[in-house]
């Protein structure tokens, strides 16, 4: 929970390039922490 917290604050890049790489990482953690959550469900025959 501490690194979503931390995921939430603002940018530390000054530089605008920066800023959007810094952003695309934080979209593809939270992407993780979203996949890890999503149970498997796997039909009974």
């Amino acid at each position: 929970m501490n690194c979503v917290k931390l995921l939430g604050q603002g940018l530390m890049a000054h530089d605008f390039d920066r800023q959007i790489a810094e952003l695309q990482v934080r979209i593809v953690v939270l992407n993780r922490y979203t996949a890890i959550g999503i149970p498997v469900t796997e039909p009974v025959a």
